[in-house]
C-alpha cells in the first residue's frame, strides 16, 4: 500500500488480504504511484474500478441514484461524494460529459431479497448497500470495498474482455447475488429496448440487452460463469404486467424459467453456503452474441483471482513504464494518473475471434487490426492521440486509424466517427475530427493502415453536406448561424480539419487534393471580426448577427459549449493570421492577457455546466480552452506562457478526489497536464511540432515505441524557479520554441535550466516561433 491510502485497521482488510498482498503493483513502480480516485469527485467523472489498458471491460462499483432522472454528476457511474453502492457493472466512460452505459450489473448480498435497489438516503429499503472510503481500496487493474449492509467484501480485476469478482461472505451466511439489466447510468423510462436471459449450465448465465440511449440500437452480449453451482434461482421480469406464456402476472415472469426475455429483467442466484465464505464471478462481454461472449471466456481460463490480479497490474506497470518519472509527490502521482487516464480509452470492441459491431449495427470482422471504439473525438483529437503516437506502441495508433477506416466503410453515411461508443455514433459534439487524428498519425510516420481509403475517408466526410452546415460552409466558405447553429464554432473547427487533410494530401503526393484543403483552411478568416477582434457568426446574407454580447454562451447559440471569449482563438494551424488581424505581437499578448486576467462574474457561466474551471474568460475544464497558454509563443513572448502554465497547473488540477476543474473527456484533460508537465503541447496536431511551455518534472525519460530514449530534465526547478532561462537539445543551444516531432523520436536529452525571472531574450525572433500557415 502506497502512501496515498490511508492506514486501514478493520476486519476487511484482514480477511480480504490474508493470502495475498495488499498491493499487487510493485512498490516504486508507475502503476503504485497513480491514485484513481483523481477526478471521482467534481466533475470530473472518471471511475475508479478495474479494467486494463484500452479494454473492452471497464469494472467498476456504481452509486448513482437510480431514480433520478438527471444523471450528469454519476456520468462514470460513481462519484465519491456518494455513501452506498448500486452495483458492479462492466461498461463505463471515463470522464464523458454524458452518461451512458452501465451494463450487466451484479450485486453479491445475504439475507433478505429486494428486487429493488432502493434510496441512499434510506438504509436497507432496497439491495442498495452504505460504504466507506476507510473500506475502499483500488489501484490499476483493482478494486476493493466492504458492503457495511450486506456483510460482503468485494474485490474486482478484470482481463481485456473478462472482468473477475471475489466475493467474500460473512461466515455461515449464504451467498447470493442480484443481476439487474433494468439499471443503467442513462436512466430514463423505456431505455431498454429488450433483453433476455438465459440459463446455459448449472453455473453459467447468458443474455444480451438493447438500448436506446446516447447511442440507438446498442447491443450487447454478456457470459456469467459462477465459481459454484447456482442453487436456486430465479429469472424474472419486472415489468408491470407481462404477458407470459399465454398468461398475465403483474410484477413478474415465473421465476423457474431458464429463458426469460423482455425490457426489465433481473436474475437472483443463491449458492448455499460456502465453507470457505468465497464465491467468483467472471463475466465476459461481447459486442456480437452470447456465443461469442461465451467464448471470450477462454481468456481468462482460471480461477485465481490473485494471479489475474497480478497481471492486471503488470500490464499497466507496462504501458505507464513508457515514461519513467522523477517528481516528488503529489506531482509524480499526478503525472501517473493523468497518463493511465489516457490509456482507457479508445477502448477494445472485438471479439477473440476478431467480430465486432459497427455502425451499421452489422457485424464485422476485424483482419490484421484490433477494433476499437469509444472515439470522443471533439476533445481528445487536441492531446491524447498525440500523446499516445509517443507513448504507445505504434500498433495501438495504427488499430485506432484502422479502426477509423473501418468505421467510416461501415457507416451508412460514408462518413468518419464523429463521436462513436460499442461501434455507434451519437453525433455528439461538432467537426469531423477524427481527419486530425488520422493525419497527425499518418505525418509521424505510423504505418499499418490503407493510406489511400484513409485520404478518401477524410475527404468523404470533409465533403458530406447533409452534416453540420457543411453545404453552406463549401458554398459560402463559412456555416451562417441563420441555417446552422453554433455556426461560428463550426466555422474554425472544419478549417482546421481541412487543414490536416491538406498536410496529409501534400506529403502523399495529392497537390490537387493539398491546394483545395489549404484553401478551404483559411476558412476561419470569414468569420473573424476585425472590428471587435473576436470570432463571430455571420447570417447566410454576409452579415454579422447583431446584437453581439462575447460573453454569451448558450447551448445551440453561435458557439459550441463556449463564447467569443473561448473561441476566438481557434486557429492552431495558423495563429500568424490572428496576429495579423489583431493588429501584431504586442495585441495578440494583450489579448490573451485580457482573457486571463479580466474579472469575471461567477453567474456568468453558471449556466453552462461544461464551462468550468474559470481563470478570467479562460476556461480550462473546457477543450477550446486548452491551447490559449500556449499562444504567447507566437507572438515571441513565451515567458508569458510559462506564467500562465504554472497558474493552471496550480488551480485546475490536484491528487484529491476533485483533482480535475472538468469532465476528463476520455482522458483529454489528462493529456494536458501530461504533456504540459513534461514541457511542450501539439498546439496544432499534423505539425508534427510542439510548443515549449515549461517543466514541471524535476526529469522524464519517455521510452519510446522505436526502442530509443529521450529524457527532458530540468535543472533548479522549484516553486520560485518558474521560468526557463535557456534549453539545449543533445547539449546545444536550442533557441526556438518548439520541438519537432523527430526531435523527440531520434531520442537524446532535452534540458530546461529555471530561474526566478523571466529571461525575455529566448524565443523571441521570427525563425524561433512555431508553425503557422501565414507567413509572418
Amino acid at each position: 500500500m502506497t502512501a496515498r491510502f490511508k492506514t486501514r485497521s478493520f476486519s476487511f482488510a484482514v480477511l480480504l488480504f490474508s493470502a495475498a498482498p495488499m498491493q499487487a503493483a510493485e512498490p516504486g513502480s508507475p502503476a503504485a504511484a497513480v491514485n484513481v480516485f483523481i477526478g471521482t469527485g467534481g466533475d470530473g467523472h472518471t471511475f475508479p474500478g478495474a479494467s486494463r489498458p484500452f479494454g473492452m471491460v471497464q469494472l467498476s462499483p456504481d452509486t448513482q441514484h437510480r431514480h433520478f432522472r438527471q444523471s450528469y454528476p454519476w456520468a462514470a457511474g460513481y462519484n465519491h461524494g456518494d455513501g452506498s453502492i448500486l452495483g458492479f457493472s462492466h461498461t463505463h466512460f471515463s470522464g464523458s460529459g454524458h452518461s451512458d452505459l452501465g451494463d450487466v450489473l451484479l450485486m453479491p448480498y445475504s439475507g433478505e431479497t429486494k428486487l429493488e435497489p432502493g434510496y441512499p438516503e434510506r438504509p436497507f429499503s432496497g439491495y442498495r448497500s452504505r460504504f466507506s472510503h476507510d473500506q475502499e481500496q483500488a489501484e490499476p487493474g483493482y478494486y476493493a470495498v466492504r458492503l457495511k449492509d450486506h456483510d460482503v467484501d468485494v474485490e474486482l480485476t478484470a482481463s481485456e474482455r473478462v472482468g473477475l469478482h471475489r466475493y467474500k461472505f460473512k461466515a455461515g451466511e449464504p451467498a447470493k447475488v442480484l443481476l439487474d439489466l433494468r439499471t443503467s447510468i442513462y436512466n430514463y423510462d423505456g431505455k431498454n429496448l429488450w433483453s433476455r436471459l438465459r440459463m446455459r449450465d448449472a453455473s453459467t448465465v447468458t443474455g444480451m440487452r438493447e438500448t436506446r440511449g446516447w447511442a440507438p440500437g446498442r447491443q450487447l452480449y454478456f457470459a456469467i460463469r459462477f465459481s459454484r453451482p447456482i442453487d436456486t434461482r430465479q429469472l424474472l421480469n419486472r415489468e408491470e404486467a407481462v404477458e407470459y406464456k399465454g398468461f398475465a402476472q403483474p410484477g413478474k415472469t415465473p421465476g423457474d424459467r431458464a429463458l426469460v426475455e423482455g425490457k426489465a429483467l433481473m436474475g437472483d442466484f443463491s449458492f448455499g453456503v460456502p465453507a470457505d465464505g468465497t464465491l467468483l464471478v467472471k463475466v465476459a462481454l461481447s459486442p456480437v452474441s452470447e456465443d461469442n461472449a461465451i467464448a471470450n471466456l477462454a481468456e481468462m481460463p482460471g480461477w485465481d483471482f490473485d494471479a489475474e490480479r497480478r497481471r492486471a497490474g503488470k500490464a499497466w506497470d507496462e504501458a505507464l513504464g513508457a515514461v519513467k518519472v522523477d517528481a516528488p509527490a503529489p506531482m509524480r502521482t499526478q503525472f501517473y494518473t493523468a497518463l493511465y487516464h489516457t490509456m482507457l480509452a479508445p477502448s477494445l470492441f472485438m471479439d477473440l475471434d476478431g467480430s465486432y459491431r459497427g455502425p451499421d449495427n452489422a457485424v464485422h470482422k476485424a483482419r490484421d487490426f484490433r477494433f476499437h471504439s469509444t472515439f470522443s473525438l471533439w476533445d481528445t483529437y487536441r492531446a491524447l492521440h498525440p500523446l499516445l503516437t509517443i507513448v504507445a506502441p505504434e500498433q495501438r495508433s495504427a488499430d485506432f486509424v484502422n479502426s477509423l477506416i473501418a468505421s467510416q466503410q461501415h457507416s451508412p453515411y460514408g462518413v468518419l466517427p464523429v463521436w462513436q461508443f460499442h461501434g455507434l455514433e451519437t453525433w455528439t459534439m461538432i467537426g469531423y475530427h477524427a481527419v486530425p487524428v488520422i493525419a497527425d498519425a499518418y505525418m509521424k510516420g505510423i504505418r499499418g493502415f490503407d493510406v489511400d481509403k484513409a485520404l478518401a475517408a477524410m475527404t468523404a466526410s470533409a465533403e458530406y453536406g447533409p452534416y453540420g452546415g457543411l453545404e453552406h460552409y463549401m458554398k459560402l466558405g463559412y456555416v451562417p448561424i441563420d441555417l446552422e447553429k453554433e455556426a461560428a464554432s463550426k466555422t474554425v473547427e472544419y478549417a482546421y480539419d481541412d487543414w490536416t487533410i491538406a498536410r496529409m494530401a501534400e506529403k502523399m503526393g495529392k497537390k490537387d487534393v493539398a491546394a483545395r484543403y489549404y484553401r478551404r483552411a483559411q476558412n476561419y478568416r470569414n468569420v473573424f471580426d476585425k472590428d471587435t477582434g473576436f470570432i463571430r457568426a455571420r447570417k447566410s446574407t454576409g452579415e454579422f448577427r447583431t446584437p453581439f454580447d462575447p460573453a454569451q454562451s448558450n447551448f445551440g447559440s453561435d458557439y459550441t459549449e463556449g463564447s467569443a471569449w473561448q473561441y476566438s482563438w481557434y486557429m492552431p494551424h495558423d495563429n500568424a493570421g490572428l496576429i495579423g488581424f489583431l493588429g501584431g505581437d504586442a495585441k495578440l499578448v494583450a489579448k490573451m492577457d485580457e482573457v486571463f486576467d479580466v474579472k469575471v462574474d461567477e453567474n456568468l457561466y453558471a449556466h453552462m455546466e461544461d464551462i468550468s474551471g474559470l481563470i478570467g474568460h479562460y476556461a480550462h475544464g473546457n477543450e477550446p480552452s486548452h491551447h490559449v497558454a500556449y499562444l504567447y509563443n507566437y507572438a515571441g513572448a513565451p515567458w508569458r506562457t510559462q506564467e500562465r502554465l504554472a497558474n493552471i497547473m496550480a488551480t485546475q488540477y490536484s491528487d484529491k478526489p476533485d483533482g480535475l476543474s472538468g469532465n476528463d473527456d476520455l482522458g483529454q484533460m489528462s493529456a494536458w497536464f501530461a504533456f504540459t508537465a513534461l514541457g511542450f503541447y501539439p498546439v496544432a496536431p499534423g505539425s508534427n511540432e510542439y510548443v515549449i511551455g515549461r517543466p514541471f518534472l524535476d526529469k522524464a525519460t519517455l521510452n519510446l515505441p522505436n526502442g530509443k530514449r529521450f529524457t527532458v530534465r530540468a535543472e533548479n526547478l522549484s516553486a520560485t524557479n518558474g521560468y526557463v532561462g535557456r534549453v539545449t537539445l543533445n547539449g546545444k543551444p536550442l533557441a526556438r520554441t518548439f520541438l519537432r516531432h523527430q526531435d523527440i523520436m531520434a531520442g537524446g536529452e532535452l534540458v530546461f535550466t529555471m530561474q526566478a525571472t523571466p529571461n525575455k531574450d529566448w524565443g523571441t525572433a521570427k525563425d524561433a516561433r512555431p508553425y503557422t500557415q501565414t507567413a509572418y
